[in-house]
């Protein structure tokens, strides 16, 4: 059965969707079955993997409202397969409150052909509503994007209590996979200080992968539908240290 990963954080903005691409993408390359699972509303994954959200008459919305077993609509792009989103899947917040069984929506359809993968990567929406709570019920692991940003770390508290919560109750087997400091410039010194704070206090709990810096080139290959790895202007040292997360992946 594949690892289903959440790639989780409250925050916008911290590189989320476009981590999930490309470690999607370099697990391709090494020859890994995969899925990527859209649960953002804001359908950033669908629009980066070059499809056109409006487009899309079925999306994860309607496997996770159906009262029938409905299953996961699926598009194939850069040797992955996604199930995609669309600004429909902001009333499934709503619709869902009082949905029978609403904790296991989406792990049931993803139960159903977890077979046919070898990893399900889901990005998760910046919130701790309920989309978040199904993604983190369906996943083995979360891996944690965050900002080296003093404002993203004091953020984490709220992040952790989430996780601790799915855990005590509705995912005892959810393990943190680690935390991937984002969007980091090495020469200033408050991104230094923050990194340094990042590992101070997470380590303890799970691995703190090598900070991926701020890079164009990923900014861009996001913008026109591709990996990195695809892109005219690939940026090496950004691949290699995906490739490092990857190998951890591999081995969970």
């Amino acid at each position: 059965m594949g690892k289903i990963i959440a790639l989780f954080n409250q925050s916008g903005g911290v590189g989320k969707t476009t981590l999930t691409m490309n470690l999607g993408y370099q697990l391709a390359e090494r020859g890994h079955r995969m899925l990527l699972v859209d649960m953002d509303p804001q359908a950033s994954l669908t629009t980066f993997m070059g499809f056109d959200v409006s487009d899309q008459d079925k999306t994860i919305y309607n496997a996770i409202v159906s009262e029938e077993d409905e299953p996961l609509p699926i598009l194939q792009a850069h040797q992955m397969n996604l199930s995609p989103a669309n600004i429909m899947l902001a009333n499934a917040e709503q619709e869902l409150i009082l949905a029978d069984q609403r904790e296991t929506r989406l792990k049931e359809p993803l139960s159903a052909i977890a077979n046919d993968y070898d990893f399900i990567l889901i990005d998760c929406p910046p919130s701790l509503g309920i989309l978040s709570q199904i993604s983190l019920i369906a996943a083995d692991y979360v891996l944690v994007p965050i900002q080296t940003q003093f404002k993203a770390l004091m953020g984490t508290d709220s992040l952790l209590k989430t996780i601790k919560k799915i855990q005590r109750r509705l995912n005892k087997t959810l393990k943190i996979a680690g935390f991937c400091p984002t969007m980091y410039s090495p020469g200033n010194a408050l991104d230094q200080r923050t990194l340094e704070a990042i590992t101070e206090q997470l380590a303890a709990i799970a691995p703190i992968f090598t900070p991926i810096p701020r890079a164009t080139a990923l900014a861009e290959a996001s913008e026109f539908g591709k990996p990195l790895a695809l892109s005219p202007k690939k940026n090496l040292s950004v691949l290699a240290i995906l490739n490092e997360i990857v190998i951890v992946l591999e081995q969970l």
